[in-house]
């Protein structure tokens, strides 16, 4: 009886560590993305127009594919999509886990060992690009307007989120793209409940001096900021 006794007091207290963690999580989700980090910066007359993008859950960033800073069709070339589209005007980054990625087209091909390593970090990362011809505003997509300083800083922190060979992005090969004018890519870095995609894409922005959370792991807590 002493014995399980013990086993259940012990068991209770695991479950009250993890409620406690679970409620201190979310806590932290819904008040530190709240908190805006260069909230004053401000917004040149003129400069390079870049995106913040949503599909209600995950976020990208996106940019001119070619500027007098950048070609970022030789990075990621146009040939490593279906459509092969070099008429594209526009690239959008999304950093996130590569087990997700790949394998979960939808949330009902959702698998338990997914989840799970993609929350924990045991997997590794990709980049997932997309071109498109044009961008439209809305309450999803905001258009963003930084100085060449600042494009300059933006671009550096996502060639840094890239694993490199030789100079040279690494494509993922595989089928399991979204549509006819995206790819894969091999990223840094692991995907865990703090730092998500969304906790990237708010990275890129602090990067850039534009304004962004504190920090946060969902795309609302960066929109939220464009309001």
């Amino acid at each position: 009886m002493k014995a399980i006794k013990k086993s259940l007091i012990i068991l209770f207290r695991t479950i009250l560590v993890i409620i406690a963690f679970i409620l201190l999580y979310v806590v932290a989700v819904l008040g530190l993305s709240r908190i805006p980090v260069n909230s004053d910066v401000a917004k040149p007359e003129k400069g390079i127009e870049i995106y913040l993008l949503s599909n209600g859950v995950h976020t990208d960033i996106v940019v001119p594919v070619k500027t007098q800073i950048t070609d970022w069709s030789e990075k990621v070339k146009y040939q490593n999509t279906k459509a092969n589209d070099s008429t594209a005007n526009y690239l959008a980054f999304g950093w996130g886990d590569k087990g997700f990625y790949l394998n979960t087209p939808t949330w009902a091909d959702l698998k338990f060992s997914t989840a799970f390593n993609a929350t924990s970090g045991l997997s590794s990362s990709a980049m997932h690009c997309t071109f498109y011809k044009r961008m439209e505003e809305d309450e999803q997509c905001k258009k963003i307007t930084i100085t060449k300083k600042q494009y300059e800083q933006l671009v550096e922190f996502i060639e840094n989120s890239f694993q490199m060979k030789n100079g040279q992005t690494l494509k993922i090969e595989t089928n399991a793209v979204y549509g006819n004018n995206d790819a894969f890519y091999e990223a840094k870095g692991s995907y865990n409940l703090f730092y998500t995609c969304n906790t990237w894409t708010n990275s890129a922005l602090k990067a850039a001096n534009q304004k962004a959370s504190l920090w946060t792991v969902y795309d609302k807590g960066i929109l939220y900021h464009y309001e």
